[in-house]
């Protein structure tokens, strides 16, 4: 065995790469005819961060370091050295080259097909950003915008009218902002907006969603605000109230990575909006857009801030950029459009500086609410201003006790029991499915991990003990009324995915039954066809995305983890509505906050230059 392999499976028995990435790294040795070290670590370590959701492995960040365990050590070499012998082998080659490795001249070496869909993602949306619209009537648009977003006593501009006059007038557009900003509610107005440049053809819009649970959300805040737009009837129908997972509009092919919707056949749509974009991967959006008409438009909608994909890329956060600003020539443009007062900041024009729009007021959260303050010190970093609003102290402590810390004598799966008995009532006192999910969805418990102390399993079961212990739920049985599931794995042929909740009731005929709440209603399906699946009393933060609650709990775990981030916490304290309440007996959160969430990519400089 050569000291490539040998180094590798120690690495492996240290849980620091995978079968999958061993087995990887051979068969790149075996194409190469060359069992180098330098080789083989490259290939298994870009495998492993793949997987762990980077996009391609930074050698700079690698050279130098120490690898092995007691049976051999090496030391990687340094940048320039290993990138001239991966370059000397058959397997590695340079952008553009049809190679199992692609290495940039930034050093970032990546799966070929990773290579693919970044440099894809980045040549479409650049294109997209460039394309002039030339159908747009201003006068009309401007009409509209006085008409959609009236005069309100907003804090400085009015972003959301800015973001609707971007989108109308871009072939691309991202709009970001945080719970509460008013992203849905702005692109229905913007879909309205649409439809009245369309003419006589009314434009046929998509709306899409990561996840079947984000689609559901998306859809009734869709409809909800349809309710409320000041349009007339006609106009009104041509606003679609149906939203859909990416995969279902894409066409899902059983056992395959590729869509029935691609380039050679395009999506038949005219405007696709697509919500909680910061959980899709660069895999699916390359497809997504690729598929795309080109004279489509094409509408991201998302938090910039929150957890990336689980997948390979942080595509929202690359979009976004650092924020530059308009342009002169179209700032000007969008303030006679909308009658607001913008400063042109970007002095060299770049493509998506005209693209992108932060929502910057929440109308959810006022300068009172303790979870809206306490997730802006959150975005800022400040981790000791977080902890005195959790605890209460300082002049930061004012308004409604929305955020709570536990003090460490508290007992956090009391509080989780006690929320979850009035699901469990409902069910026992025979409410309807509806109702049941109305109630459960009320509370959530959060958790960053999977495993160990304070992770997902763990915690499941200590609520489900808590539960028996009260007479909510019957021990020893597997199927319980009531159980809460969480899908872990798509099954496209019984339209259920990854992320997805059912309950579990009892049917008209007294069988047991998962119910899961789609956009179409409630779904019921046998316990013994569901895909692979875990229980929901808690969940992941990254799990949650795409959800909202009335009150979340979320606890953090015994130990320090890289997985506690800013970015962790900031989301699972986002999925709260009403009240954050924070399990943190160990003192993680001010180093969690000090901590970001860093996804090594090229799509960032592809986009904006290199910075």
């Amino acid at each position: 065995m050569s000291q490539a392999l040998e180094l590798l499976r120690e690495l492996k028995a240290q849980g620091l790469v995978t079968d999958l990435d061993l087995h990887f790294a051979t068969l790149i040795g075996r194409l190469a005819a060359d069992q180098r070290p330098e080789l083989l670590l490259a290939a298994a370590f870009t495998s492993y961060r793949t997987g762990a959701g980077d996009v391609c492995l930074p050698l700079a960040e690698w050279s130098g370091r120490m690898v092995g365990g007691p049976e051999g050590r090496i030391r990687l070499p340094d940048s320039a050295t290993w990138r001239r012998l991966l370059l000397e082998t058959a397997v590695v080659g340079s952008p553009g080259d049809y190679r199992p490795l692609i290495l940039d001249t930034a050093g970032r070496l990546y799966l070929q097909r990773y290579w693919a869909y970044e440099q894809q993602l980045a040549d479409l949306l650049l294109a997209r950003s460039r394309a002039e619209v030339a159908t747009v009537d201003p006068e009309r648009l401007r009409l509209g915008l006085g008409q959609l977003f009236p005069p309100q006593p907003v804090l400085g501009t009015d972003w959301q009218k800015v973001a609707a006059a971007v989108a109308v007038q871009k072939r691309f557009s991202v709009i970001s902002g945080g719970p509460g900003t008013g992203k849905t509610s702005t692109v229905v107005r913007i879909l309205a907006l649409l439809q009245q440049q369309a003419g006589e053809r009314p434009l046929v819009i998509a709306l899409a969603a990561p996840t079947g649970k984000a689609a559901a959300r998306l859809q009734e805040s869709i409809q909800q605000a349809r309710a409320h737009l000041p349009v007339a009837p006609g106009l009104l129908a041509t606003i679609p109230a149906q939203a859909m997972t990416m995969h279902r509009l894409m066409g899902s092919r059983q056992d395959s990575v590729q869509f029935r919707h691609d380039a050679d056949n395009p999506l038949p749509v005219d405007v696709l909006v697509i919500d909680e974009a910061s959980m899709v991967d660069v895999a699916l959006m390359s497809k997504v857009v690729a598929a795309l008409p080109a004279e489509a438009r094409l509408i991201l909608l998302g938090d910039r801030n929150q957890l990336a994909s689980v997948e390979a890329g942080a595509v929202l956060g690359d979009i976004c950029g650092d924020d530059p600003g308009f342009s002169a020539d179209f700032q000007q443009q969008l303030a006679w459009l909308t009658d607001q007062a913008l400063a042109a900041e970007t002095a060299a024009h770049q493509p998506l500086a005209d693209a992108v729009v932060q929502l910057r007021h929440s109308y959810r959260f006022g300068g009172h609410s303790g979870i809206g303050r306490l997730a802006e010190a959150v975005n800022r970093g400040d981790g000791e201003s977080a902890r005195q609003l959790l605890e209460g102290e300082g002049p930061e402590r004012e308004g409604p006790g929305d955020i709570r810390l536990l003090a460490g004598s508290s007992d956090p799966l009391a509080i989780a029991a006690s929320a979850y008995s009035h699901y469990l009532k409902r069910i026992a006192a025979g409410a309807a499915a509806g109702e049941v999910f109305a109630a459960f969805d009320s509370f959530r418990v959060l958790c960053a991990l999977r495993s160990g102390p304070a992770g997902v399993a763990e915690l499941n079961q200590q609520i489900r003990q808590r539960l028996e212990t009260v007479g909510l739920i019957d021990p020893g049985v597997a199927w319980y009324p009531g159980r809460p599931v969480l899908i872990t794995r798509n099954d496209h042929n019984l339209k259920l995915y990854n992320g997805d909740v059912g309950i579990l009731l009892a049917g008209e005929a007294g069988e047991m039954q998962v119910c899961f709440r789609t956009s179409d209603g409630v779904r019921r399906v046998s316990p013994a066809r569901l895909p692979p699946h875990e229980t929901a009393f808690a969940m992941t933060v990254h799990k949650s995305q795409g959800s909202e609650f009335a009150r979340v709990l979320l606890i953090l775990p015994g130990r320090d983890s890289p997985l506690l981030t800013r970015e962790l916490i900031y989301t699972g304290l986002t999925r709260s509505r009403r009240e954050f309440i924070l399990s943190d007996a160990h003192g993680l959160l001010v180093p969690a906050i000090a901590r970001r969430t860093r996804r090594a990519s090229g799509l960032g400089e592809k986009l904006w230059g290199s910075k």
